[in-house]
């Protein structure tokens, strides 16, 4: 890595730091890569575990825009990226369910590690922006991630998930079933159906509906059904032939 000259925004930015935040981003790019090719393989035909798929293409692009943010950290401070060879993912072997989540779980733990050693090297060389944005932008949401990983592993033990590729019935009831595959899934509440009225609301309507039944002998001769008075407040037209009226003389007999 070869720091910028001439840069008018760089202050107390070390540049052990700065390349040490090049290869994480490099490898945050590789592990985006990863996740993709996980994503894509579980969206096969002859997988056919979209949920799943939709979960690993998800964490792919949250890895691709942890690293623009790493990107955009080092402009901010005045330096710069320096693009390296993304290397193809090592996840050929990673051909069930379980393979896949431990191969997650254990790049997470890999990353989170990486990141702990830039977070020591930052105070190291007394830069606590770079420490403080480090634990709280990037720290944090790995470990989240790790215990996530965890407990999706202890499900598909429970479920009896295959590891040889053969897919087994633990592995639809995780894919149609696991709360977190689902999440992306579901459509956004805003998108859904309109929510049901709150409870002042439907109390009222029913207050509107049983009135017109203690008043039911004010509307007996009316057109329509009883309940049709809370919505129909138009009058009925009378005919000036007297129609109307001897109409209504014929209903008040019967």
């Amino acid at each position: 890595h070869r720091p910028a000259a001439g840069g008018r925004v760089r202050q107390a930015f070390p540049p052990a730091v700065e390349e040490a935040l090049c290869g994480l981003t490099g490898a945050l790019l590789e592990l985006a890569y990863c996740l993709q090719a996980l994503g894509e393989f579980f969206d096969q035909s002859h997988v056919a575990l979209p949920n799943v798929s939709k979960f690993f293409l998800h964490q792919a692009m949250e890895e691709r825009e942890a690293a623009e943010a790493l990107m955009k950290y080092q402009q901010e401070r005045g330096g710069h990226y320096c693009s390296r060879t993304i290397q193809k993912p090592n996840c050929e072997y990673a051909v069930s369910l379980m393979k896949a989540l431990e191969l997650a779980m254990h790049q997470w733990k890999t990353m989170t590690r990486y990141f702990e050693e830039l977070y020591a090297l930052s105070l190291e060389n007394a830069d606590p922006h770079s420490a403080s944005t480090i634990k709280k932008r990037f720290i944090e949401p790995k470990i989240r991630k790790v215990k996530l990983m965890g407990d999706l592993l202890a499900n598909a033990r429970r479920l009896d998930c295959s590891q040889d590729g053969r897919n087994s019935l633990g592995d639809y009831f995780m894919d149609r079933f696991q709360k977190e595959f689902r999440t992306g899934v579901d459509p956004e509440p805003s998108k859904r159906g309109s929510p049901c009225p709150p409870l002042q609301q439907r109390t009222g309507a029913a207050e509107a509906l049983k009135r017109p039944q203690r008043e039911s002998s004010q509307h007996r001769n009316g057109i329509g059904p009883i309940y049709a008075t809370v919505y129909c407040t138009a009058s009925v037209p009378q005919c000036n032939d007297g129609t109307g009226a001897k109409a209504k003389q014929g209903r008040e007999g019967l």
